[in-house]
């Protein structure tokens, strides 16, 4: 019988962008360095969560407080950063808050948030011999129902116009509603959100936006019509084959700890 392979839900696309990649840090236990664009990520999440968490605790935070805990993540960072040459510490503090602000006064106040940060430590497919974990960012309650919302940081998720494109998000975010049901006891039956916030070194480009993902979780498990997600990374992480794939974004020495050795980009 194969054995149970535990798959982060934040991991499945770079499953899919590199196996070999994928591989080397997840059951490889290879580790890189963070980097500043990682960190800017991670500071804006530490952030939001805490504002939304005090106002759903009545705790009263203050949005200039809750950024504090942005400012703490990347000048006290808990793993190591190698800075890029594009990458400057200033610059990134300064993103940081000023994203988390417009957050705190553009998205938060929209939302009725249920729950911050609920993460599932488990949840076994015993058919597929998968496990996932992760943590979904919120959950929301709308007029259907519940449903999750997750923050995406990136140069341009948000384009001019304040769309934002869902594409190739779908599968990932229907796992979240799968680890939000399993771990909040609660049927995710309102669409999935995605909130963008741009990472932009103008305030003018720093936008933000929200948009949804209708039955993102339909994706996961196959039908009639062909396999699902989750069965396509089950039949990767159980075959072994982890191949390379040199044209990744990802394919960098500051991104991948088996660059100089991978045989894929000969």
């Amino acid at each position: 019988m194969k054995d149970m392979i535990t798959i982060r839900a934040s991991s499945l696309s770079a499953l899919f962008d590199c196996p070999a990649r994928w591989s080397a840090i997840h059951l490889e236990k290879k580790f890189l360095p963070s980097t500043g664009k990682a960190l800017l990520g991670k500071a804006v999440h530490a952030s939001t969560a805490l504002y939304d968490q005090s106002v759903l605790d009545n705790q009263g935070l203050t949005v200039s407080e809750a950024a504090a805990a942005a400012v703490d993540a990347i000048r006290k960072p808990e793993e190591d950063v190698i800075w890029l040459e594009d990458e400057n510490k200033g610059d990134v503090e300064d993103i940081a808050v000023s994203l988390h602000i417009k957050y705190c006064h553009h998205i938060a106040p929209e939302q009725e948030y249920q729950a911050v940060e609920v993460t599932c430590d488990r949840l076994e497919i015993t058919d597929l011999n998968i496990a996932l974990t992760g943590t979904t960012d919120r959950i929301r309650k709308t007029e259907e129902g519940f449903g999750i919302s997750d923050i995406k940081t990136s140069k341009s998720i948000v384009a001019a116009d304040n769309s934002i494109k869902t594409a190739g998000h779908a599968y990932q975010m229907g796992v979240y509603e799968l680890l939000a049901e399993h771990a909040f006891g609660v049927a995710m039956s309102s669409p999935a959100q995605i909130i963008g916030l741009n990472t932009a070194k103008t305030i003018a480009s720093q936008r933000v936006a929200t948009a949804e993902i209708e039955n993102a979780a339909d994706l996961l498990i196959g039908n009639d019509g062909g396999m699902g997600v989750l069965e396509y990374a089950a039949k990767i992480v159980h075959s072994g084959l982890f191949f390379g794939n040199p044209k990744s974004m990802f394919c960098h020495k500051s991104y991948c700890p088996i660059y100089n050795t991978c045989k894929f980009r000969k």
